[in-house]
């Protein structure tokens, strides 16, 4: 699965559709052409899933989707998610059920699924390439959704072809309250230039030094130059 991102990228939905080559209609999106498996989610009010950052910050646990609104369903929500359609055919839930139980079953490797978080519209944040390695039925509200588990891969192309060493800098996705308050006091620009291109979420202090993923004053926005020029002051 090539990647074009960074985890903490900033990107404009133009940007990622052109990154896995389709226009991303729906979240959860099973192994687009050449571009593999790709989620979209959401933690901002009003979501209409409950999608989680478990374990500080190296797992997710992502929501499956609801019923399509069809003939004959006018409130997907009161609708347990379906792994398959009347017709048979596996649902996107399905699709990736199938990819858990190859897994545990027949041994194949877990499924690769890039997941990028919206933080605004037209605007997302890439959290990274995580595997899917498990997924249970949970009660919700009256009905049962699905809850798929991820775990982070830390071999992103940027950090090991731009710098090995950094790999503990950001092993822990950034929480989503914290990017968004981030973005609104930088005011989704780079703090050192003004520069609103190639935006990246920045650790001040890396993790790997102490620094917390879970403090705003700790996070900041820097444009590509100016995040490249620290990580290679960086020893």
């Amino acid at each position: 699965m090539q990647n074009d991102f960074a985890r903490g990228d900033v990107i404009s939905y133009v940007d990622m559709c052109r990154a896995v080559g389709a226009s991303l209609q729906h979240g959860m999106n099973y192994r687009l052409n050449n571009s593999g498996s790709v989620f979209l989610m959401s933690r901002r009010v009003g979501a209409p899933y409950e999608d989680e950052i478990d374990d500080e910050g190296s797992t997710l646990i992502y929501e499956g989707h609801d019923h399509p609104r069809t003939a004959g369903i006018n409130d997907p929500k009161r609708l347990d998610q379906p792994a398959r359609l009347p017709s048979g055919k596996l649902t996107r839930n399905g699709l990736f059920l199938e990819a858990v139980r190859r897994h545990k079953e027949l041994g194949d490797r877990p499924e690769l699924i890039r997941v990028f978080e919206k933080i605004k519209d037209g605007i997302w944040v890439y959290n990274g390439t995580f595997e899917l390695f498990d997924v249970w039925n949970q009660p919700s509200n009256g009905r049962i959704v699905f809850k798929f588990h991820l775990r982070l891969v830390l071999d992103d192309a940027f950090l090991s072809t731009q710098n090995p060493g950094l790999k503990d800098e950001d092993d822990r996705i950034i929480p989503s309250w914290v990017k968004q308050e981030v973005w609104k006091r930088d005011k989704g620009m780079c703090v050192l230039c003004g520069s609103v291109s190639f935006l990246h979420f920045d650790h001040v202090i890396p993790y790997s030094r102490g620094g917390s993923s879970k403090e705003p004053k700790n996070i900041r926005i820097l444009c590509r130059k100016h995040n490249l020029q620290k990580r290679d002051r960086i020893e």
